[in-house]
């Protein structure tokens, strides 16, 4: 039998960050009173306008830039029409017709057979970024069987990343991912905290034999881990797989991911197709966009978006920043990937490095090794280390110096992870962890031995 092929894309909402809202002045705060930040506007009260934000405009343009995206001078904004009660105009504004950016691509890369020292790099081609208006917030009481809503996030301004379809498993989609919300990050365009909502992922899954066209889709939405999204893809992959194999048929249907149970369940199939009955928002006009070139001569900057200022002050991205490190300090390639996996762990790294004499391939064998696994074994994260990088490189020193064993090295670690403010030094003399250096005091130390143990001298001479 032919074997099959999963299909899996990728369609990413992530919040912008900014202070306010798309279209209103509403302060964006996670978590604040429910309703306590909603305008006229956002509540959808006749005669209110949307006035577009700036600060998401080039949010969205400096994103589209690092995902190598043509940006469009000239973008549309739409309403996108269906009925919920957290939506109160009964439409969304988006950008159906003409996004802001189109036609990129985001090189990603992950382990062959969970080896860290086989890597591979892979890329994805993103189809477009529309910038769009995200909803409010519906939460369902079972108890008193009703439905609160919370106005505050509607209106709060998302860039959509569409990925075209070029995944085909799990790994492949969380490494996306991952790197994505790594670029977002850097650009600071996104906080992308996917715990909070800043990051909501959904999955296309479909297969298919060899020449065949692609198989019926499967959606699965709002998926908000990414060890959630590569077990939810990989459910869903095996899920239809399965099904197909027993005679079965694919619905094309909207399902969600019970991580509580590791499966797919449905939500509502998408057989009857909804009809959005798209249509330009009137109250917007075009947004155009300039570069170097097409700047008028007298115009306000205040006023425009200039693309070519913004690609002149884009940051070092994930990836060139790996290079660096790599470039630099002689590490290996995928351990350049795990310093920039977890927050604060690069810059920890070269501070390390910086007030120590040892070579930075034996300091990250003790920033991967201990520093990190206790941190994960008491779910800290960097900046909450108990042992900061100036008194790591205090230890590192006396090993190097050969004042200390790496043996006890470990154990003075152990007595810094207490946070006690004790110097390694401190420690070192506390505990009388030194290595004699001098020979003297060595041959005094075995003599001393020998003399207090007489009998079992002479009987071992004479045994």
């Amino acid at each position: 039998l032919a074997p099959w092929i999963p299909v899996v894309g990728l369609e990413i909402h992530a919040q912008i960050s900014s202070n306010s809202k798309l279209f209103s002045g509403s302060q964006v705060q996670f978590a604040a009173p429910p309703n306590s930040l909603v305008s006229f506007f956002d509540a959808s009260l006749p005669g209110t306008l949307p006035v577009l934000n700036r600060r998401c405009v080039e949010a969205a343009v400096m994103t589209g830039l690092a995902l190598n995206c043509s940006i469009n001078k000239k973008s549309l904004f739409d309403r996108k029409h269906y009925f919920y009660a957290d939506l109160p105009a009964g439409y969304q504004i988006t950008q159906q017709r003409v996004p802001i950016a189109v036609n990129g691509s985001l090189s990603y890369s992950l382990c062959i057979d969970n080896k860290m020292s086989q890597m591979v790099t892979k890329t994805v081609r993103i189809k477009q970024i529309q910038l769009e208006q995200d909803s409010g917030k519906s939460l369902h009481d079972d108890t008193r069987s009703q439905t609160l809503v919370d106005l505050n996030r509607a209106g709060v301004g998302l860039m959509e990343v569409v990925m075209e379809p070029d995944m085909c498993c799990g790994e492949e989609a969380a490494a996306a991912v991952r790197e994505l919300q790594l670029i977002l990050q850097t650009l600071g365009s996104s906080q992308a905290v996917m715990a909070e909502g800043q990051l909501r992922v959904d999955a296309n899954v479909s297969v298919h034999h060899p020449g065949e066209p692609y198989g019926v889709r499967t959606e699965v939405k709002n998926i908000n881990s990414i060890r959630f999204l590569a077990k939810a893809v990989d459910y869903e992959i095996q899920r239809q797989i399965e099904e197909l194999e027993n005679g079965g048929t694919i619905l094309n249907e909207t399902r969600a991911f019970d991580s509580k149970l590791g499966c797919t369940v449905p939500m509502r199939d998408k057989e009857g197709k909804q009809d959005y009955r798209f249509m330009p928002e009137p109250n917007l006009p075009p947004l155009i966009l300039y570069d170097a070139k097409s700047l008028p001569a007298n115009m306000n900057h205040q006023q425009v978006i200039n693309i070519d200022w913004i690609h002149e002050r884009l940051p070092d991205l994930p990836s060139v920043k790996r290079e660096k490190l790599v470039e630099q300090y002689g590490i290996l390639p995928e351990h350049s990937f795990t310093l920039l996996n977890e927050d604060g762990l690069a810059e920890f790294f070269e501070s390390v490095v910086k007030q120590t004499q040892m070579k930075p391939k034996k300091v990250i064998g003790w920033i991967l090794n201990d520093l990190l696994s206790y941190l994960k074994q008491h779910s800290l994260t960097v900046k909450e280390s108990p042992v900061s990088s100036s008194l790591l490189a205090d230890l590192l020193n006396l090993l190097e110096k050969k004042e200390i064993s790496s043996t006890a090295a470990k154990r003075v670690l152990v007595e810094l992870w207490k946070g006690e403010g004790k110097t390694p030094l401190e420690i070192v003399k506390e505990q009388k962890l030194e290595l004699l250096q001098d020979q003297k005091e060595l041959e005094q130390i075995c003599q001393a031995v020998i003399d207090g143990q007489e009998n079992e001298v002479i009987m071992m001479v004479l045994g």
